[in-house]
């Protein structure tokens, strides 16, 4: 059921004109908030299944769609850039964006055999980036 509610939210900001999105002010996040991997490590060989251990500090995770002050929920980039992330809309869910919208701070990941970035991105209840962002530094790992 919590997916099929994150999947709403989603829904719902996609459906929302552009003039709308654009009124729809950054929340200020703690200066003390950081997202960040406890697994895997940076440079890190790996067997496939990963799993991918998120921690935060400075805020709390509570899931999307409630609007709680100073929680979010995370975000998994994968092979992404954060600068290729448009941070002024809802970030749609993909196979290279990741929604844990249900306030999850662990998954697993099936990728393919090779190198791999990843990159947590800490995102309010809307969906949409506090400000300032609330990111992990991208980590490589390699998939065998």
């Amino acid at each position: 059921m919590r997916h099929w509610f994150a999947g709403c939210i989603v829904s719902l900001a996609a459906a929302l004109p552009a003039a709308a999105l654009a009124q729809m002010e950054p929340i200020a996040a703690p200066s003390d908030a950081e997202v960040y991997f406890i697994t895997p490590e940076d440079g890190a060989t790996v067997e496939g299944p990963v799993t991918v251990r998120m921690g935060l500090e400075g805020m709390g995770v509570a899931p999307a769609g409630n609007e709680v002050e100073n929680t979010g929920h995370h975000h998994l980039l994968i092979d992404t850039p954060l600068d290729e992330v448009d941070l002024t809309a809802p970030m749609p869910a993909t196979e290279q964006t990741r929604h844990f919208g249900g306030g999850q701070t662990q998954t697993t990941l099936e990728l393919s055999p090779g190198e791999h970035t990843l990159q947590l991105l800490f995102l309010d209840y809307r969906h949409l980036s506090f400000e300032p962002v609330v990111a992990s530094e991208p980590i490589t790992i390699h998939v065998e």
